[in-house]
């Protein structure tokens, strides 16, 4: 296998590595600030006419741009295999990222014109995962196979410390509560922005929007990228042949066709957690968007040391049993979460004015931060050690497009389960289902020796 031996055949600089490890840093805000702690439950609690129906034209939404990514991603990266360099390609869905982000700002309460607002929602999350999809294919011509796990854990944790840096900005300077019209510094919103009609909270858009352009330049400027090998004129035909090649003959490597199935699912289920644990808080618990902010805070801080703590468990044990562990950790997570309500806790009650179910909530984030650190920054290194060497730039790809072929079950599936039982705990047990499945089929997952 590839034990011991080098991806790259001269060092990157150490310009080159960080500007890679930013890309995280750059694209965090839009998982942290806009579909998980302050404009989803915003658009949820505010925007849309009720809670469940925002959740469900999320779930909706978030889907549909989910199954575009699957279909369109691996023609797209096929095409980019083909070429060659992949700065391009980010560059372009980079455009998409900015706008849909940017446009989100026009999301005024109770308005009317909510499919333009999904459909920002979608522009933006297309671009947020394309430019994702190419990124991490650079991954491993940037250090040594010794090394991968230490430099994804580093990137995902730079993500999450970029996502608690933007959240505290946002909760702490720009996002007031409308009654008291105080931020949670207790001040007053920066740049005028007004409460009632919650402009912090729809700030959150442009913020991730010029955050991005600021933080990716040093990816463009300082990390190399392949070389071109061919012009896009012809690669097309060259590529999707290629790619129906792999695909005809991924099941005759039954660990790596294991595993690429097995992560398909408990990212999925991981991605909609992410999305609706925010909406989930706003909606059962009541929380405010200051509320669902701090647990954002806390479970953003966790999965930072989570992410970090997992690349160094990952150098020492290898990837498989930390990335096992973690989804059993986020199974009982999920299931915490589910067991939790305005008045019960592990599905027991509770007094009427008992905090306990918020305090259980705010500990299953800090769990859910960790755990999920944990599995994704390990997952790239599981695929290096399920990958051919020759071949190690077409399995990245494969895992971050086929990561995408079912992206849009969960949001899809919880928008579908909410809507069925009207109810928004229920709603989210799709997402147990999908870490459940990921697990047992990470049991055909190969363990290699990095000795």
């Amino acid at each position: 296998m590839l034990a011991g031996k080098s991806l790259t055949k001269k060092r990157v600089p150490r310009a080159g590595i960080w500007g890679w490890m930013l890309f995280d840093w750059a694209t965090q805000p839009f998982y942290t600030l806009i579909l998980t702690f302050v404009f989803a439950p915003y658009f949820a609690s505010t925007v849309a006419p009720n809670a469940v129906a925002g959740q469900a034209l999320w779930g909706q939404a978030a889907g549909v741009a989910g199954f575009i990514i699957a279909l369109m991603a691996p023609i797209l990266g096929a095409i980019a295999d083909t070429t060659g360099a992949r700065k391009p390609w980010i560059f372009i869905f980079s455009i998409l990222y900015v706008i849909g982000s940017f446009f989100l700002w026009y999301a005024l309460p109770e308005s009317t014109a909510l499919f333009g607002i999904l459909l920002a929602l979608f522009i933006g999350l297309v671009g947020a995962e394309f430019t994702t999809v190419f990124t991490n294919a650079m991954m491993p011509d940037l250090v040594p196979r010794a090394e991968l796990g230490k430099l994804s854990g580093t990137g995902w944790a730079l993500g999450y410390v970029g996502g608690l840096v933007s959240l505290i900005l946002v909760l702490g300077f720009m996002s007031a509560d409308a009654e008291s019209g105080k931020t949670l510094l207790g001040i007053t919103p920066i740049f005028g922005l007004d409460p009632v009609s919650h402009q912090g909270d729809r700030a959150s858009g442009p913020l991730t929007a010029i955050w991005y352009i600021l933080f990716i330049l040093p990816l463009f400027f300082f990390t190399p990228d392949v070389p071109r090998k061919a012009r896009v004129k012809g690669a097309v035909v060259r590529g999707l042949r290629e790619l129906g090649q792999t695909l005809k003959t991924l099941p005759q490597n039954s660990s790596l066709f294991a595993f690429l199935i097995a992560s398909m699912s408990y990212r999925d289920g991981l991605n909609a957690i992410y999305t609706f644990g925010g909406i989930y808080a706003a909606g059962v618990l009541g929380w405010s968007v200051i509320q669902v902010g701090t647990f954002g805070i806390i479970a953003a801080f966790t999965g930072a040391l989570g992410a970090w703590f997992g690349g160094h468990l990952d150098v020492r044990f290898g990837p498989k049993p930390v990335v096992s562990v973690s989804i059993v950790i986020l199974a009982l997570a999920t299931l915490t979460i589910i067991s939790t309500g305005n008045n019960e806790a592990f599905f027991v009650p509770v007094a009427q004015d008992s905090s306990l179910p918020d305090l259980v909530f705010y500990i299953a984030g800090a769990i859910v931060g960790a755990a999920g650190g944990s599995v994704q920054a390990s997952s790239r290194t599981l695929l290096v050690d399920q990958a051919e060497k020759d071949r190690m730039t077409e399995a990245f790809g494969l895992y971050a497009l086929t990561g995408k072929a079912t992206s849009f079950l969960g949001p899809l599936g919880i928008a579908w389960m909410t809507s069925l039982f009207n109810s928004q705990r229920l709603g989210v047990s799709p997402v147990l289902a999908l870490l459940l499945i990921g697990l047992v089929l990470l049991g055909f997952v190969k363990k290699q020796s990095l000795a």
